[in-house]
């Protein structure tokens, strides 16, 4: 049984199993269910407040948030591209809620999110320097996290803390 990000619950339950049976196995998991749910429901909300601090519904919003990005992560990417020997071919904004940033690496181009505008500028160049090291290292893997170790020391803190703004 598993409770999904909106809320539904999925049972899988093998082939020829009774119907009967699958409907006593939720009944017996009914309190389960229920307290999953409020969870699921509280952390939407608090997900939806968080991100709705920044508007983004006219154009004017949207551009004053873009202004206002480029101003801080543009000085973050070119000290950290010439301490690490990188350079992204364009870096772009989107106002993207799954992610803070994406590094594409074929082409060497970079995404950040618009909603970066929310956390810490600590926690904005913390995304800026992971970003950068992908097109180093491209996966998640040790030669990745110590080149974070290398040029963000403090990485393991700001993604914990950026976890929590968005949670």
């Amino acid at each position: 049984m598993r409770i999904v990000k909106n809320g539904d619950v999925h049972v899988s339950a093998p082939i020829g199993m009774p119907k009967s049976e699958v409907e006593r196995f939720i009944e017996e998991h009914r309190d389960r269910i229920t307290e999953a749910r409020k969870k699921t429901y509280e952390s939407q909300k608090r997900r939806a407040e968080f991100y709705n601090q920044l508007p983004l519904r006219t154009r004017e919003q949207a551009d004053d948030a873009l202004r206002r990005l480029k101003a801080l992560i543009e000085p973050m990417v070119e000290r950290h591209s010439k301490e690490m020997g990188v350079k992204p071919s364009i870096v772009y904004y989107k106002a993207m809620i799954s992610r803070w940033g994406v590094c594409h690496v074929k082409d060497k181009s970079i995404c950040f999110s618009a909603y970066m505008l929310l956390l810490p500028e600590w926690c904005i160049e913390h995304v800026v320097v992971h970003e950068l090291c992908h097109l180093l290292e491209p996966s998640h893997n040790a030669r990745f996290h110590a080149l974070m170790d290398k040029f963000f020391p403090r990485w393991k803190e700001a993604r914990k803390e950026t976890r929590l703004k968005s949670r």
